[in-house]
Protein backbone atom coordinates (compact mmCIF):
# COMPACT_ATOMS: atom_id res chain seq x y z
CA UNK A 1 0.00 0.00 0.00
CA UNK A 2 1.12 3.58 -0.62
CA UNK A 3 -0.23 7.10 -0.54
CA UNK A 4 -0.30 9.59 -3.37
CA UNK A 5 -2.32 12.62 -4.42
CA UNK A 6 -3.13 15.30 -7.01
CA UNK A 7 -3.21 19.11 -7.00
CA UNK A 8 -6.35 21.19 -6.52
CA UNK A 9 -9.57 19.79 -5.14
CA UNK A 10 -11.42 20.52 -1.92
CA UNK A 11 -12.05 18.85 1.44
CA UNK A 12 -15.79 18.88 2.18
CA UNK A 13 -16.96 17.14 5.39
CA UNK A 14 -17.46 13.51 4.39
CA UNK A 15 -20.69 13.00 6.39
CA UNK A 16 -20.32 9.21 6.04
CA UNK A 17 -20.65 8.29 9.72
CA UNK A 18 -24.44 7.88 9.55
CA UNK A 19 -24.38 4.94 7.11
CA UNK A 20 -20.83 3.56 6.94
CA UNK A 21 -21.47 0.91 9.64
CA UNK A 22 -24.81 -0.16 8.18
CA UNK A 23 -24.47 -3.57 6.52
CA UNK A 24 -25.98 -4.02 3.08
CA UNK A 25 -29.52 -5.38 3.20
CA UNK A 26 -32.10 -5.97 0.50
CA UNK A 27 -34.65 -3.24 -0.14
CA UNK A 28 -38.32 -4.21 -0.38
CA UNK A 29 -39.77 -5.25 -3.71
CA UNK A 30 -42.03 -2.36 -4.79
CA UNK A 31 -45.59 -2.86 -5.97
CA UNK A 32 -44.53 -1.66 -9.41
CA UNK A 33 -41.07 -1.34 -10.98
CA UNK A 34 -40.52 1.38 -13.58
CA UNK A 35 -37.47 0.27 -15.58
CA UNK A 36 -36.12 3.09 -17.82
CA UNK A 37 -34.70 2.31 -21.24
CA UNK A 38 -32.01 4.95 -20.79
CA UNK A 39 -29.79 3.97 -17.85
CA UNK A 40 -26.47 4.66 -19.54
CA UNK A 41 -24.54 7.12 -21.64
CA UNK A 42 -25.19 6.57 -25.32
CA UNK A 43 -28.16 5.44 -27.37
CA UNK A 44 -31.30 4.60 -25.37
CA UNK A 45 -32.79 1.14 -25.68
CA UNK A 46 -36.16 0.32 -27.21
CA UNK A 47 -38.57 -1.99 -25.36
CA UNK A 48 -38.39 -5.62 -26.51
CA UNK A 49 -41.52 -6.66 -24.60
CA UNK A 50 -45.22 -5.88 -24.87
CA UNK A 51 -47.92 -5.00 -22.38
CA UNK A 52 -49.36 -8.17 -20.86
CA UNK A 53 -46.20 -10.20 -21.43
CA UNK A 54 -44.83 -12.27 -18.55
CA UNK A 55 -41.10 -11.73 -18.01
CA UNK A 56 -38.45 -13.59 -16.07
CA UNK A 57 -35.89 -12.06 -13.76
CA UNK A 58 -32.87 -11.35 -15.97
CA UNK A 59 -34.83 -11.30 -19.26
CA UNK A 60 -33.88 -8.55 -21.72
CA UNK A 61 -36.67 -5.93 -21.79
CA UNK A 62 -34.80 -3.22 -23.71
CA UNK A 63 -32.10 -3.37 -26.39
CA UNK A 64 -30.41 -1.38 -29.16
CA UNK A 65 -27.71 -2.16 -31.74
CA UNK A 66 -25.60 0.99 -31.11
CA UNK A 67 -22.03 0.37 -29.94
CA UNK A 68 -22.25 2.87 -27.06
CA UNK A 69 -25.24 1.46 -25.22
CA UNK A 70 -26.22 -1.35 -22.88
CA UNK A 71 -29.27 -3.63 -22.77
CA UNK A 72 -31.76 -3.46 -19.90
CA UNK A 73 -33.03 -6.52 -18.02
CA UNK A 74 -36.07 -7.24 -15.87
CA UNK A 75 -35.10 -7.27 -12.18
CA UNK A 76 -38.04 -9.56 -11.28
CA UNK A 77 -40.40 -12.24 -12.44
CA UNK A 78 -43.58 -10.40 -13.28
CA UNK A 79 -45.94 -8.95 -15.87
CA UNK A 80 -45.44 -5.95 -18.13
CA UNK A 81 -48.31 -3.64 -17.31
CA UNK A 82 -47.43 -0.54 -19.33
CA UNK A 83 -44.89 1.18 -21.57
CA UNK A 84 -44.61 4.72 -20.21
CA UNK A 85 -42.47 7.84 -20.26
CA UNK A 86 -40.85 8.88 -16.99
CA UNK A 87 -38.61 11.64 -15.77
CA UNK A 88 -35.14 10.60 -14.60
CA UNK A 89 -33.17 12.36 -11.87
CA UNK A 90 -31.22 14.18 -14.61
CA UNK A 91 -34.46 15.84 -15.75
CA UNK A 92 -34.47 13.84 -19.00
CA UNK A 93 -37.69 12.13 -20.08
CA UNK A 94 -37.20 8.49 -21.03
CA UNK A 95 -39.27 5.54 -22.15
CA UNK A 96 -39.72 2.88 -19.48
CA UNK A 97 -41.17 -0.60 -19.05
CA UNK A 98 -43.54 -0.87 -16.09
CA UNK A 99 -43.45 -4.32 -14.45
CA UNK A 100 -45.71 -5.64 -11.71
CA UNK A 101 -43.67 -8.21 -9.76
CA UNK A 102 -45.02 -11.70 -9.07
CA UNK A 103 -45.97 -12.40 -5.46
CA UNK A 104 -42.98 -14.67 -4.79
CA UNK A 105 -39.47 -13.79 -5.96
CA UNK A 106 -36.47 -16.12 -6.01
CA UNK A 107 -33.49 -13.74 -6.16
CA UNK A 108 -31.10 -16.63 -6.70
CA UNK A 109 -32.85 -17.56 -9.93
CA UNK A 110 -32.48 -15.54 -13.14
CA UNK A 111 -32.26 -15.88 -16.90
CA UNK A 112 -28.55 -16.28 -17.62
CA UNK A 113 -26.85 -14.24 -20.31
CA UNK A 114 -25.65 -16.37 -23.25
CA UNK A 115 -22.07 -17.56 -23.52
CA UNK A 116 -19.75 -15.38 -25.60
CA UNK A 117 -16.26 -15.47 -27.03
CA UNK A 118 -14.91 -12.52 -25.05
CA UNK A 119 -15.30 -10.82 -21.69
CA UNK A 120 -16.36 -7.62 -23.47
CA UNK A 121 -19.24 -9.45 -25.17
CA UNK A 122 -20.37 -10.97 -21.88
CA UNK A 123 -20.23 -7.58 -20.18
CA UNK A 124 -22.26 -5.97 -22.94
CA UNK A 125 -24.87 -8.75 -22.82
CA UNK A 126 -25.10 -8.25 -19.06
CA UNK A 127 -25.90 -4.55 -19.50
CA UNK A 128 -23.07 -3.41 -17.24
CA UNK A 129 -22.21 0.28 -17.10
CA UNK A 130 -20.09 2.44 -14.83
CA UNK A 131 -21.75 2.16 -11.40
CA UNK A 132 -19.86 5.09 -9.91
CA UNK A 133 -22.37 7.41 -11.56
CA UNK A 134 -20.90 7.98 -15.03
CA UNK A 135 -22.89 5.04 -16.54
CA UNK A 136 -20.51 4.69 -19.51
CA UNK A 137 -21.01 1.21 -21.04
CA UNK A 138 -18.31 -1.03 -19.54
CA UNK A 139 -17.93 -3.17 -22.66
CA UNK A 140 -16.66 -0.17 -24.63
CA UNK A 141 -13.92 0.43 -22.07
CA UNK A 142 -12.92 -3.23 -22.33
CA UNK A 143 -12.23 -2.70 -26.05
CA UNK A 144 -9.62 0.10 -26.07
CA UNK A 145 -8.14 1.38 -29.35
CA UNK A 146 -5.61 -1.08 -30.76
CA UNK A 147 -2.84 1.52 -30.73
CA UNK A 148 -3.25 2.10 -26.96
CA UNK A 149 -1.79 -0.69 -24.86
CA UNK A 150 -3.27 -0.97 -21.37
CA UNK A 151 -0.67 -1.87 -18.74
CA UNK A 152 -2.58 -0.94 -15.55
CA UNK A 153 -6.19 -1.51 -14.51
CA UNK A 154 -7.29 0.83 -11.72
CA UNK A 155 -10.40 0.16 -9.68
CA UNK A 156 -11.91 3.24 -8.08
CA UNK A 157 -12.81 2.48 -4.48
CA UNK A 158 -12.26 6.04 -3.32
CA UNK A 159 -15.96 6.94 -3.03
CA UNK A 160 -14.93 10.56 -2.46
CA UNK A 161 -18.48 11.99 -2.60
CA UNK A 162 -19.74 13.05 0.84
CA UNK A 163 -22.49 10.93 2.45
CA UNK A 164 -22.15 7.89 0.14
CA UNK A 165 -21.02 4.54 1.58
CA UNK A 166 -22.35 1.94 -0.88
CA UNK A 167 -18.89 1.21 -2.33
CA UNK A 168 -17.35 1.16 1.15
CA UNK A 169 -19.76 -1.53 2.31
CA UNK A 170 -19.30 -3.53 -0.90
CA UNK A 171 -15.50 -3.57 -0.50
CA UNK A 172 -15.81 -4.45 3.18
CA UNK A 173 -18.47 -7.15 2.88
CA UNK A 174 -17.69 -8.68 -0.53
CA UNK A 175 -14.00 -8.03 -1.26
CA UNK A 176 -13.67 -11.31 -3.17
CA UNK A 177 -16.12 -10.13 -5.84
CA UNK A 178 -14.21 -6.86 -6.26
CA UNK A 179 -10.80 -8.58 -6.50
CA UNK A 180 -12.13 -11.21 -8.91
CA UNK A 181 -13.50 -8.42 -11.10
CA UNK A 182 -10.09 -6.72 -11.09
CA UNK A 183 -8.42 -9.96 -12.18
CA UNK A 184 -10.96 -10.57 -14.96
CA UNK A 185 -10.58 -7.02 -16.32
CA UNK A 186 -6.78 -7.21 -16.16
CA UNK A 187 -6.72 -10.45 -18.14
CA UNK A 188 -9.32 -9.20 -20.63
CA UNK A 189 -7.26 -6.16 -21.65
CA UNK A 190 -3.84 -7.81 -21.30
CA UNK A 191 -2.65 -5.51 -18.50
CA UNK A 192 0.31 -6.50 -16.37
CA UNK A 193 -1.17 -5.32 -13.08
CA UNK A 194 -4.31 -4.14 -11.33
CA UNK A 195 -4.58 -1.53 -8.59
CA UNK A 196 -7.54 -0.95 -6.25
CA UNK A 197 -7.46 2.64 -4.99
CA UNK A 198 -9.11 3.35 -1.63
CA UNK A 199 -9.17 6.64 0.31
CA UNK A 200 -7.59 6.56 3.76
CA UNK A 201 -10.92 7.19 5.51
CA UNK A 202 -11.80 3.54 4.73
CA UNK A 203 -8.95 1.55 6.37
CA UNK A 204 -11.21 -1.43 7.06
CA UNK A 205 -12.12 -1.71 3.35
CA UNK A 206 -8.45 -1.46 2.33
CA UNK A 207 -7.56 -4.21 4.82
CA UNK A 208 -10.41 -6.45 3.61
CA UNK A 209 -9.29 -6.10 0.00
CA UNK A 210 -5.64 -6.61 0.88
CA UNK A 211 -6.48 -9.84 2.71
CA UNK A 212 -7.91 -11.47 -0.44
CA UNK A 213 -5.74 -9.84 -3.13
CA UNK A 214 -3.23 -11.96 -4.99
CA UNK A 215 0.18 -10.99 -6.30
CA UNK A 216 -1.29 -9.32 -9.40
CA UNK A 217 -3.69 -6.99 -7.52
CA UNK A 218 -2.33 -4.15 -5.35
CA UNK A 219 -4.29 -2.01 -2.90
CA UNK A 220 -3.23 1.65 -2.88
CA UNK A 221 -4.36 3.90 -0.03
CA UNK A 222 -4.83 7.49 -1.18
CA UNK A 223 -5.47 10.68 0.82
CA UNK A 224 -9.08 11.62 1.46
CA UNK A 225 -9.30 14.46 -1.02
CA UNK A 226 -12.21 15.35 -3.30
CA UNK A 227 -12.39 14.49 -6.27
CA UNK A 228 -9.88 11.68 -5.73
CA UNK A 229 -12.17 9.21 -7.49
CA UNK A 230 -12.42 11.19 -10.73
CA UNK A 231 -10.85 9.19 -13.55
CA UNK A 232 -8.14 11.66 -14.54
CA UNK A 233 -7.22 12.51 -10.95
CA UNK A 234 -7.04 8.83 -10.07
CA UNK A 235 -4.66 8.11 -12.94
CA UNK A 236 -2.48 11.03 -11.87
CA UNK A 237 -2.47 9.88 -8.24
CA UNK A 238 -1.69 6.23 -9.02
CA UNK A 239 0.58 6.50 -12.06
CA UNK A 240 1.83 10.09 -11.91
CA UNK A 241 0.59 10.62 -15.49
CA UNK A 242 -1.72 13.31 -16.83
CA UNK A 243 -4.30 12.45 -19.47
CA UNK A 244 -3.37 14.66 -22.45
CA UNK A 245 -5.91 17.27 -23.55
CA UNK A 246 -8.33 15.74 -26.04
CA UNK A 247 -7.09 12.18 -25.45
CA UNK A 248 -8.70 9.12 -23.90
CA UNK A 249 -7.48 7.96 -20.47
CA UNK A 250 -6.22 4.85 -22.28
CA UNK A 251 -3.50 7.07 -23.78
CA UNK A 252 -1.74 6.83 -20.39
CA UNK A 253 -1.88 3.03 -20.46
CA UNK A 254 -4.55 2.96 -17.74
CA UNK A 255 -8.11 1.67 -17.64
CA UNK A 256 -10.37 2.79 -14.76
CA UNK A 257 -13.50 1.03 -13.48
CA UNK A 258 -15.55 1.51 -10.33
CA UNK A 259 -15.37 -1.28 -7.71
CA UNK A 260 -19.10 -1.90 -8.08
CA UNK A 261 -18.66 -2.25 -11.83
CA UNK A 262 -15.86 -4.75 -11.28
CA UNK A 263 -18.04 -6.83 -8.95
CA UNK A 264 -20.83 -6.83 -11.55
CA UNK A 265 -18.32 -7.94 -14.21
CA UNK A 266 -17.27 -10.83 -11.97
CA UNK A 267 -20.93 -11.87 -11.67
CA UNK A 268 -21.41 -11.69 -15.44
CA UNK A 269 -18.34 -13.81 -16.21
CA UNK A 270 -18.62 -16.35 -13.40
CA UNK A 271 -22.40 -16.63 -12.98
CA UNK A 272 -23.67 -15.26 -16.31
CA UNK A 273 -25.78 -12.83 -14.23
CA UNK A 274 -27.03 -9.61 -15.84
CA UNK A 275 -27.09 -6.29 -13.99
CA UNK A 276 -30.50 -6.07 -12.32
CA UNK A 277 -29.79 -4.42 -8.96
CA UNK A 278 -27.25 -2.27 -7.16
CA UNK A 279 -26.42 -1.00 -3.66
CA UNK A 280 -27.83 2.46 -2.90
CA UNK A 281 -26.96 4.56 0.16
CA UNK A 282 -29.99 6.29 1.71
CA UNK A 283 -28.84 8.90 4.20
CA UNK A 284 -28.96 12.47 5.42
CA UNK A 285 -32.17 13.61 7.10
CA UNK A 286 -33.74 10.16 7.30
CA UNK A 287 -34.59 8.24 10.48
CA UNK A 288 -32.43 5.15 9.80
CA UNK A 289 -29.68 5.61 7.19
CA UNK A 290 -29.02 2.43 5.22
CA UNK A 291 -27.18 0.74 2.37
CA UNK A 292 -29.84 -1.06 0.37
CA UNK A 293 -29.47 -3.68 -2.36
CA UNK A 294 -32.07 -2.21 -4.69
CA UNK A 295 -33.85 -3.56 -7.76
CA UNK A 296 -33.41 -1.23 -10.72
CA UNK A 297 -36.64 0.64 -11.36
CA UNK A 298 -37.53 0.95 -7.68
CA UNK A 299 -39.10 4.36 -6.91
CA UNK A 300 -36.97 6.49 -4.56
CA UNK A 301 -39.95 6.72 -2.20
CA UNK A 302 -39.61 3.00 -1.38
CA UNK A 303 -36.02 3.51 -0.25
CA UNK A 304 -36.80 6.59 1.82
CA UNK A 305 -39.62 4.68 3.53
CA UNK A 306 -37.28 1.74 4.22
CA UNK A 307 -34.86 4.21 5.84
CA UNK A 308 -37.58 5.35 8.23
CA UNK A 309 -38.77 8.37 6.28
CA UNK A 310 -37.61 11.97 6.18
CA UNK A 311 -36.83 13.81 9.39
CA UNK A 312 -36.16 17.43 10.31
CA UNK A 313 -35.60 20.27 7.91
CA UNK A 314 -34.71 18.82 4.49
CA UNK A 315 -33.27 21.37 2.10
CA UNK A 316 -32.95 19.20 -0.98
CA UNK A 317 -33.33 15.57 -2.09
CA UNK A 318 -30.48 14.34 -4.26
CA UNK A 319 -29.90 11.26 -6.42
CA UNK A 320 -26.19 10.60 -6.02
CA UNK A 321 -23.95 12.73 -3.83
CA UNK A 322 -24.17 16.44 -2.99
CA UNK A 323 -21.20 17.42 -5.16
CA UNK A 324 -22.26 15.85 -8.47
CA UNK A 325 -25.75 14.44 -7.92
CA UNK A 326 -29.05 15.65 -9.36
CA UNK A 327 -31.92 17.13 -7.38
CA UNK A 328 -35.01 14.94 -7.28
CA UNK A 329 -38.18 16.60 -8.50
CA UNK A 330 -40.18 14.04 -6.50
CA UNK A 331 -39.74 10.61 -4.93
CA UNK A 332 -41.49 8.72 -7.73
CA UNK A 333 -38.30 8.91 -9.81
CA UNK A 334 -36.84 5.39 -10.25
CA UNK A 335 -33.43 4.08 -9.27
CA UNK A 336 -31.26 3.40 -12.31
CA UNK A 337 -27.83 1.83 -12.79
CA UNK A 338 -26.01 5.06 -11.93
CA UNK A 339 -27.96 5.84 -8.74
CA UNK A 340 -25.39 5.52 -5.96
CA UNK A 341 -27.40 7.27 -3.28
CA UNK A 342 -30.54 9.06 -2.18
CA UNK A 343 -29.44 11.93 0.08
CA UNK A 344 -31.83 14.10 2.07
CA UNK A 345 -29.55 17.10 2.38
CA UNK A 346 -30.11 19.22 5.51
CA UNK A 347 -31.37 22.74 4.87
CA UNK A 348 -28.23 24.24 6.45
CA UNK A 349 -26.07 22.45 3.87
CA UNK A 350 -28.17 23.50 0.90
CA UNK A 351 -26.73 26.43 -1.09
CA UNK A 352 -29.19 29.30 -1.54
CA UNK A 353 -31.13 29.32 -4.79
CA UNK A 354 -29.70 31.68 -7.38
CA UNK A 355 -31.10 32.97 -10.65
CA UNK A 356 -28.53 33.20 -13.43
CA UNK A 357 -24.91 34.20 -12.82
CA UNK A 358 -23.73 36.21 -9.81
CA UNK A 359 -21.03 38.90 -9.69
CA UNK A 360 -17.53 37.42 -9.58
CA UNK A 361 -15.35 39.01 -6.89
CA UNK A 362 -12.11 37.71 -8.50
CA UNK A 363 -11.03 35.84 -5.38
CA UNK A 364 -9.58 32.98 -7.50
CA UNK A 365 -10.78 30.29 -5.08
CA UNK A 366 -12.35 28.37 -7.96
CA UNK A 367 -9.02 28.42 -9.79
CA UNK A 368 -7.18 27.03 -6.76
CA UNK A 369 -9.83 24.34 -6.27
CA UNK A 370 -10.08 23.18 -9.89
CA UNK A 371 -8.28 19.82 -10.28
CA UNK A 372 -8.15 20.35 -14.07
CA UNK A 373 -6.15 23.63 -13.91
CA UNK A 374 -9.05 25.58 -15.45
CA UNK A 375 -10.33 29.08 -14.76
CA UNK A 376 -13.97 28.33 -13.92
CA UNK A 377 -14.87 31.95 -13.17
CA UNK A 378 -13.96 32.96 -16.73
CA UNK A 379 -15.83 30.06 -18.33
CA UNK A 380 -18.85 31.02 -16.25
CA UNK A 381 -18.71 34.64 -17.37
CA UNK A 382 -18.49 33.69 -21.05
CA UNK A 383 -21.21 31.03 -20.67
CA UNK A 384 -23.54 33.59 -19.12
CA UNK A 385 -23.04 35.74 -22.25
CA UNK A 386 -23.55 32.72 -24.54
CA UNK A 387 -20.06 33.42 -25.87
CA UNK A 388 -19.18 29.84 -26.72
CA UNK A 389 -15.93 30.80 -28.46
CA UNK A 390 -14.79 32.29 -25.17
CA UNK A 391 -15.69 29.16 -23.23
CA UNK A 392 -13.81 27.04 -25.76
CA UNK A 393 -10.68 29.22 -25.44
CA UNK A 394 -10.78 28.55 -21.69
CA UNK A 395 -11.14 24.80 -22.39
CA UNK A 396 -14.61 24.28 -20.99
CA UNK A 397 -14.70 20.77 -22.44
CA UNK A 398 -11.90 19.71 -20.08
CA UNK A 399 -14.20 20.28 -17.10
CA UNK A 400 -15.06 17.04 -15.27
CA UNK A 401 -18.07 18.65 -13.51
CA UNK A 402 -16.78 17.68 -10.07
CA UNK A 403 -18.34 20.73 -8.41
CA UNK A 404 -15.17 21.94 -6.66
CA UNK A 405 -15.54 25.43 -8.14
CA UNK A 406 -19.13 25.85 -6.97
CA UNK A 407 -18.20 24.50 -3.54
CA UNK A 408 -15.31 26.97 -3.19
CA UNK A 409 -17.14 30.05 -4.55
CA UNK A 410 -18.00 32.48 -1.72
CA UNK A 411 -20.76 34.14 -3.77
CA UNK A 412 -22.44 30.84 -4.72
CA UNK A 413 -22.12 31.32 -8.46
CA UNK A 414 -23.69 28.34 -10.27
CA UNK A 415 -20.40 27.59 -11.99
CA UNK A 416 -20.97 23.90 -12.69
CA UNK A 417 -24.34 24.59 -14.29
CA UNK A 418 -22.86 27.38 -16.44
CA UNK A 419 -19.94 25.21 -17.55
CA UNK A 420 -22.26 22.28 -18.25
CA UNK A 421 -24.33 24.60 -20.43
CA UNK A 422 -21.19 25.67 -22.29
CA UNK A 423 -20.09 22.07 -22.84
CA UNK A 424 -23.50 21.16 -24.22
CA UNK A 425 -23.42 24.10 -26.64
CA UNK A 426 -19.87 23.30 -27.80
CA UNK A 427 -20.64 19.63 -28.38
CA UNK A 428 -23.80 20.53 -30.26
CA UNK A 429 -21.76 22.55 -32.72
CA UNK A 430 -19.25 19.73 -33.16
CA UNK A 431 -16.43 20.30 -30.68
CA UNK A 432 -14.83 17.12 -29.38
CA UNK A 433 -14.20 16.10 -25.77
Amino acid sequence: MRKAGFPGGVHPPDRKEASRDEAIRRAPVPEVLVVPMSQHLGAPCAPTVEVGEHVRRGQVVGAVDAMVSAPVHSPVDGEVTAIVRVMLASGVMAQAVEITPAADQDFGSFERIPDAESVAELVRAAGIVGLGGATFPAAVKLSPPKDMRIHTVILNGCECEPYLTCDHRLMLEQPQRVVKGAEIIREAVGASRAVIAVEDNKPDAASALGAVSGADVDVHVLPTHYPQGAEKQLILAVLGKEVPHGKLPAATGALVHNVGTAAAIADAVELRRPLMERVVTVTGKVASPANLLTLLGTPAQVLVDEAGGLTGDVGRLIAGGPMTGNGLADLSIPVIKGTSGIVALPAEETPPAVCGDQPCIRCSRCVSACPMYLQPYAIGIYANRSDWDGTERYKALDCIECGCCSYACPTNRPLVQLIRRAKHALMERGAKL
